[in-house]
C-alpha cells in the first residue's frame, strides 16, 4: 500500500467496448491496488438507468471493485452519463458517493473535483437538459418508471445525443473560459481536475491556478497520480 491517490473519469464502460473493460479491470488490479484513494469522477458508464439493473455485462467489474474497496477508499462523482448511480449501487460496491464540486486539499494544493460538463456554459440546450434530469423530481419520476421502459428511453436519448454532437462545433463542447474563472474564484481553489471534454491536458492560468484535464479510455488508460507531493497526468496523447 502507497500513499498514492488516483483519479480517473471518463471509461464509458459499454458491453460493446470491452476492451475498455479489460483495461479497467488491470488499472484495478495492478495501479489502483496498491493506491489509497481512488476518486471517479463521473462517466464511469456509457449509460445507467438505475441501481435495479442487474447490469450482468459488468459483474467482473463489479466484483473488483468490491475486493478493491477493501483496502482503498472508492469515491464516485456523478457524471452527464451516470448521474442516476444511485446509494444501492454505491453500498454494493463499497464506493461513497460524493457530490460536485468536492474540495480536497494535498500537499499546498486546494483542488475542486468536477465532472466537466458544469462548465460547457456555450451549450445552453444541454445545460438545460442537464439542469431537468439532475432534479430529484424527474429522477423520481424516471426511476419510477419500468426497468425496460427506461432501458428503451436511454438508448434513445444516447442516439439522440450522438446525432446532436454532429452538429455542435469543437468549442461549443469545450469549457467556457469565464465559467473555468468564476468556479476558480467561488471555490476559492488553485486546481481544477475534471473530465467529461475527452480533452486531456494541464492548463496553467493567472494567478498560479491549474486546470488537469483527464482524457477519456478510448484507446488507452488515462489518469492522474498524486503520489510524493506531485500530481501528475499519465495520458499516451499528452
Amino acid at each position: 500500500m502507497t500513499d498514492e491517490i488516483l483519479f480517473i473519469s471518463d471509461l464509458h464502460l459499454d458491453q460493446h467496448k470491452p476492451e475498455i473493460s479489460s483495461h479497467f479491470l488491470a488499472f484495478i488490479k495492478t495501479r489502483a491496488s496498491t493506491a489509497r484513494v481512488l476518486y471517479i469522477l463521473g462517466d464511469l458508464f456509457e449509460v445507467w438507468s438505475g441501481d435495479d439493473d442487474p447490469a450482468k455485462e459488468f459483474r467482473e467489474i463489479f466484483d473488483a471493485l468490491q475486493n478493491l474497496a477493501k483496502s482503498t477508499e472508492i469515491y464516485f462523482l456523478h457524471g452527464n452519463r451516470d448521474f442516476l448511480v444511485g446509494e444501492q449501487l454505491a453500498k454494493k460496491l463499497g464506493i461513497t458517493i460524493i457530490k460536485s464540486p468536492h474540495i480536497i486539499n494535498l500537499g499546498t494544493h486546494k483542488i475542486a473535483l468536477l465532472h466537466g460538463d458544469e462548465l460547457c456554459t456555450d451549450d445552453a440546450a444541454y445545460q438545460q437538459f442537464r439542469k431537468m434530469v439532475r432534479e430529484k423530481g424527474w429522477q423520481h419520476d424516471f426511476l419510477a418508471k419500468p426497468l425496460a421502459e427506461r432501458l428503451q428511453i436511454t438508448a434513445q436519448l444516447r442516439q439522440q445525443s450522438k446525432s446532436e454532437m454532429g452538429d455542435k462545433t469543437t468549442a461549443i463542447m469545450d469549457v467556457n473560459p469565464v465559467a473555468v474563472s468564476q468556479i476558480f474564484n467561488q471555490l476559492n481553489v488553485d486546481t481544477l481536475i475534471h473530465g467529461h471534454t475527452h480533452r486531456p491536458g494541464i492548463h496553467s492560468l493567472e494567478e498560479n491556478r491549474q486546470r488537469i484535464v483527464l482524457g477519456d479510455w478510448n484507446p488507452e488508460p488515462s489518469y492522474i497520480s498524486w503520489l510524493d507531493g506531485k500530481l501528475k497526468l499519465i495520458d499516451p496523447r499528452v
